[in-house]
């Protein structure tokens, strides 16, 4: 079963992909509504290492009537999704998004709303 992804930083680069699922995965071009992006700071060495960054953007809840991520649905398998939760620092829940276009993905929020 294919899993979908909306990733709106690291993961989207190829080479954090092909660390994290061993290839580059199949993305298409998505908009999320409803959300803005801040910064998380990463203290995982190894999540630093791989995208060569200790900050990262998160997604935040907003109410914002014109707020909205641009970003990229990821296609992948449960294995892989469970490889990108390992991934992704302890800050962040993953969650059941709405796309602009009316698809579900998953996407990583900033565990406790703020950054």
């Amino acid at each position: 079963m294919t899993e979908r992804l909306f990733s709106y930083g690291t993961l989207q680069d190829p080479a954090v992909q092909r660390a994290t699922f061993g290839r580059e995965l199949a993305t298409a071009p998505a908009v999320l509504p409803g959300f803005r992006t801040g910064l998380l700071r990463i203290t995982n060495p190894e999540v630093v290492r791989t995208s060569g960054s200790a900050e990262h953007p998160v997604l935040l809840p907003s109410t914002g009537p014109a707020d909205e991520v641009v970003g990229s649905v990821l296609e992948l398998t449960a294995e892989e999704l469970a490889a990108a939760d390992a991934y992704e620092a302890a800050d962040y829940v993953r969650a059941a998004v709405t796309l602009r276009s009316g698809d579900s993905a998953w996407a990583y929020l900033a565990r406790d709303g703020v950054a």
